[in-house]
């Protein structure tokens, strides 16, 4: 019941930023958490940062300090701001949304890469 459209990705040097964008559709009232995962070249999907509806937030040891996940309510819209940007921080990004009765819904991916 809810859709999940991310954008945002692309190919920045180190030290760099970007701001990703998700933007969720459907049943937008029943959301209670939307978070941002990330999967790596052949490693497992990790959590980076989450928002819960009371607006507690939190994150991934390696990115605390450099990245930022906030909302706008009136878009429908959940932002990462990713700054100090790392090559270890090259993965496939995945919008994350809970609704109640544990239902989970994924974005398509959107692809971060930090090189030279």
């Amino acid at each position: 019941q809810v859709q999940l459209v991310e954008s945002g990705g692309g190919l920045v040097q180190p030290g760099g930023s970007l701001r990703l964008s998700c933007a969720a559709s459907g049943s937008i009232f029943s959301i209670n958490v939307m978070g941002w995962y990330r999967q790596p070249a052949g490693k497992e999907r990790e959590l980076v940062a989450r928002i819960t509806r009371d607006d507690t937030t939190n994150y991934a040891d390696s990115v605390k300090g450099r990245f930022t996940i906030f909302r706008d309510n009136a878009k429908n819209t959940v932002y990462l701001q990713m700054n100090s940007l790392k090559p270890e921080d090259t993965a496939v990004y995945y919008c994350h949304a809970a609704q109640p009765g544990y239902l989970y819904y994924w974005g398509q991916g959107t692809q971060v890469a930090v090189s030279s």
